[in-house]
């Protein structure tokens, strides 16, 4: 393998900001799934299924350009972290639309489209941030606002999860509608670890 002793900055900060990108297209696409639903059901599950590829794809990349890169931008291993938070996020939503598919669901619960267009948001947040990487810019309104919404999606998370407890006794219906909305709290603390992981590496450097 060769190794390049000049730094490749501007090529893993396009990795970054084409990995946050595609989180947020991911997260729109699965907005888009529950507001339709079923309508092009699967047409959409195999959309998100392909951007799921696209952020592995992606990731690939940027270990593959560190592994060839011997003096990196900032800190090789929050650089390796911070991919894989980003890969974490369009994980968490391909499942969630795995498990709308999978379980068979036929209506979509407010509380299930509330979630996804808060983690929409958060996504949209984590882009901005992300875009201002380079330079080690403050993004620090941006994450911010990112964590109230984080905030808000467990709020949503948790009245979700008590109003499924105190409306109905079937336990295949809980357990089919807990999966989902823990699968979409999973993909919002992805937002946040991104958005952690993001903040330490521009205090580190600037």
């Amino acid at each position: 393998m060769k190794l390049s002793f000049v730094p490749q900055r501007r090529e893993f900060y396009e990795f970054y900001n084409r990995a946050a990108t595609n989180a947020v297209e991911i997260s729109r696409l699965l907005v888009r799934m529950l507001d339709d639903f079923p309508n092009n059901r699967d047409t959409l599950t195999r959309e998100i299924k392909d951007l799921e590829h696209e952020g592995d794809r992606l990731t690939r990349e940027v270990v593959d350009l560190l592994n060839r890169t011997f003096v990196t931008p900032f800190d090789r291993d929050d650089m390796y972290r911070l991919a894989g938070a980003l890969d974490d996020i369009c994980d968490h939503l391909d499942e969630t639309a795995g498990y709308i598919v999978g379980y068979g669901v036929t209506e979509i619960p407010p509380n299930v489209r509330r979630q996804a267009e808060v983690i929409e948001r958060a996504a949209t947040k984590l882009e901005e941030a992300v875009s201002l990487l380079e330079g080690f810019k403050d993004s620090s309104k941006q994450l911010d606002d990112l964590r109230e919404l984080e905030d808000e999606g467990d709020h949503l998370n948790r009245d979700s999860i008590a109003e499924l407890f105190a409306t109905t006794n079937d336990a295949v219906e809980i357990i089919r509608w807990k999966d989902i909305h823990e699968q979409l709290e999973e993909a919002l603390d992805a937002c946040e670890n991104a958005a952690d992981i993001l903040e330490a590496i521009v205090v580190k450097n600037r």
